[in-house]
């Protein structure tokens, strides 16, 4: 599915920044938050494209900026991005032909019509952030870390928030239970 709706941005009119938005929820930000995200947040002290994202409280939901760690196909489209976008003077990261900025309901929009286009069913502007969230979960302690770490990620005050956005599978129950004893 998500090789499915990068192959389907690329042949949108503004194909450098739907790709980065989804990106962007497919790395647990937002419709908020993508639509809040600041230049500021995304460069370094130079004006160059930084390998995080140091999301404000004033661009999420008021209580849980982040930082948010950026893999390389994400900075490489924010470059990109940045680099086609010119010298607008947005201080915004996502913007429009005719305003400085994308609403939040405006990406929502965006998510809607892109995953009705694909034929997703049940698919929201929400479902990056939970393939993620779940992802994320799955892979951490690969890296070394927790379920703690995951919710500090996703910028979540209680674990148990961060516990509903993780699916299960019930086939690594099977293979964990092979392997145990």
């Amino acid at each position: 599915q998500i090789q499915a709706a990068l192959s389907a941005l690329e042949d949108t009119r503004h194909a450098l920044r739907n790709k980065l938005m989804f990106l962007l929820s497919l790395h647990g930000l937002r419709a908020k938050d993508v639509a809040s995200l600041q230049i500021s947040m995304v460069t370094d002290a130079e004006g160059n494209v930084a390998d995080e994202i140091a999301l404000e409280d004033k661009a999420s939901k008021g209580r849980s900026g982040r930082i948010v760690f950026m893999n390389a196909a994400l900075r490489e489209a924010l470059v990109q991005y940045l680099q086609e976008r010119g010298s607008n003077p947005s201080p915004y990261v996502i913007v429009t032909e005719r305003s400085e900025k994308f609403s939040a309901h405006a990406v929502v929009v965006f998510f809607e019509r892109l995953y009705k286009t694909l034929g997703f069913k049940g698919a929201s502007s929400h479902s990056g952030r939970r393939t993620w969230i779940t992802r994320a979960a799955r892979k951490i302690t690969l890296a070394g870390g927790s379920l703690r770490d995951v919710q500090a990620l996703a910028g979540h005050r209680q674990i148990s928030t961060t516990q509903k956005y993780i699916e299960q599978d019930v086939d690594a129950q099977r293979r964990l239970a092979s392997m145990i004893y």
